[in-house]
């Protein structure tokens, strides 16, 4: 006799349990607990931090940027909130998990035509300064103002305030170069092996500087005057990219407090930086860090380069009759001959 075939009713269909209709949310941890804190150093991954408020740098949060950030970089001057171990100890590490609205962004290439890789390659030198110091020596070696009109450019392309040091004045009178920036109302500050700081010190106090300079100006120097356990800090902060030594790299000194009320400031020592290519800035802009200039494109005619081959510039004339100096104009001229790639590099970044 056949066996009887068995029915199946619908407790024998297992029925596999379908996925969750309920959308996936992006919703982010809001970390309300997190510190704020100051970025002084960038190296490999590594970024070391200090609460702004902090009475020295020796209090070194190190961080890395936390996945949720992407793509977003961080730089030296960006103001951070971070979570994780901040206690700073040996071994420890924070995440950076909210960047700060920049106020500024300093920026430079290593060229000045952008249809170069160079050119292209934008580097972003500081966050949130307020100020740029340019240190130029009077003499030994002699002042550079071609690499002068590069750091005005690059400050008024960003927004931020031009101040030039000038140093070793006991060894030559700053005339000169202060003759060739007459029309600009440049503040400066005269500086030398025994003069007392007090006065740059009142330009630094309450920001962010950024000092540049050539190699022989005295800009460490000043540095170390200004910051005399600078030697110190910059050793605390390179143990973050272990070993290597930071001198290559900007970093962010704590001024030491020399008043009982008011933020002595920050300064970024920069001695990485040399010269500032300009590829990162319009033709139009380029113009605005020659002030002087601007009013004398007024009668120029539409689409005028403003370069030595535009025959109707009025830029000529306005030289001419003593509105502006014909160094002045040379040196414009030059750096758009430059965004042109029409110079050697080495002709014009000093």
């Amino acid at each position: 006799m056949p066996a009887r075939q068995r029915e199946y009713d619908e407790d024998d269909v297992r029925v596999r349990p379908g996925k969750s209709s309920r959308p996936r949310t992006r919703t982010r941890p809001k970390h309300e607990d997190a510190i704020e804190a100051l970025v002084i150093t960038v190296d490999r991954g590594r970024y070391g931090c200090v609460r702004e408020d902090a009475d020295s740098q020796d209090e070194l949060i190190t961080a890395m940027r936390a996945r949720e950030l992407g793509r977003k970089s961080v730089v030296v001057g960006d103001r951070v909130a971070l979570v994780g171990d901040v206690t700073g100890a040996p071994g420890a590490l924070a995440r950076i998990v909210r960047i700060a609205e920049r106020t500024s962004v300093l920026r430079r290439t290593a060229d000045d035509d952008d249809t170069t890789p160079e050119g292209r390659l934008e580097r972003v030198v500081v966050a949130n300064a307020g100020q740029l110091v340019i240190v130029s020596a009077l003499a030994d070696p002699q002042p550079r103002t071609g690499f002068i009109d590069r750091c005005l450019v690059a400050a008024y392309d960003a927004g931020i305030e031009p101040l030039l040091c000038l140093t070793k004045a006991d060894l030559a009178g700053p005339e000169q170069v202060l003759d060739y920036y007459a029309e600009l109302d440049l503040p400066y500050v005269l500086v030398q092996p025994d003069s007392d700081l007090e006065e740059l010190r009142e330009h630094l106090a309450d920001r962010i500087s950024v000092m540049v300079g050539h190699s022989g100006v005295g800009k460490s120097t000043l540095v170390n005057r200004l910051v005399p356990k600078a030697l110190r800090a910059t050793g605390v902060v390179s143990a973050i990219g272990k070993g290597r030594h930071t001198s290559t790299s900007a970093v962010a000194l704590r001024l030491p407090r020399v008043k009982k009320k008011g933020d002595p400031g920050w300064i970024v020592d920069t001695p990485g930086i040399r010269s500032f290519g300009l590829a990162h800035v319009s033709a139009d802009s380029l113009l605005h860090g020659f002030p002087d200039l601007v009013e004398g494109t007024v009668e120029c005619p539409p689409n005028c380069g403003h370069a030595a081959t535009d025959v109707d510039c009025a830029l000529d004339a306005w030289v001419a009759s003593g509105k502006a100096d014909a160094r002045r104009l040379a040196s414009y001229r030059r750096l758009l001959s430059s965004r042109a790639g029409d110079l050697d590099p080495r002709d014009h970044m000093e």
